[in-house]
């Protein structure tokens, strides 16, 4: 046997659990609030704009607590979310672009909570196995997807351009 045989490979992808890696936090109730510059997001996507952000500074991944619960979807802030949406900030040495590719390839249908509207809880998601590589490799992954995002989402302009004119 080689001498560095039995030596742990550091480039081994390990088991975790997402609560780990992201802090999975709450949308609020928007309705109290003026319009404004700042973006809401429901499971939905974008629905209107308000003057305060439940996150001025981190972006996040957001995640349906209710409806929506397997479409997640990045976050730039500021943003607010509504309560029927969580948010998930990654944490230190957690790339953002790389902790989304977990999100999207987590079977979330199969982690529904409810009898009717499909229904995640914040245990369910920071439960989640997940495998993750360390840092430089989670960010080298997370920018070929998140390079691999821009190129289809511009050829799905250029395609609905071109049946548009």
């Amino acid at each position: 046997m080689p001498e560095n045989y039995h030596r742990r490979d550091t480039s081994a992808w390990e088991q975790r659990k997402l609560g780990e890696l992201v802090d999975v936090r709450s949308g609020r109730d928007y309705q109290h609030l003026e319009e404004g510059p700042i973006p809401v997001y429901g499971t939905g996507g974008y629905m209107t704009g308000v003057n305060e952000a439940l996150s001025y500074d981190e972006d996040a991944i957001g995640i349906g607590r209710k409806g929506t619960i397997d479409k997640p979807y990045r976050l730039f802030a500021p943003f607010w979310t509504v309560d029927t949406l969580f948010y998930a900030v990654p944490r230190e040495n957690v790339n953002l672009d790389f902790a989304l590719c977990l999100f999207r390839n987590v079977d979330w249908k199969s982690k529904d909570e409810s009898t009717g509207l499909p229904s995640l809880s914040k245990t369910i998601i920071n439960e989640s196995d997940v495998y993750v590589p360390r840092n430089p490799e989670q960010r080298q992954i997370g920018q070929l997807f998140s390079r691999l995002d821009a190129l289809i989402t511009l050829h799905q302009r250029k395609h609905n351009n071109t049946y548009t004119e």
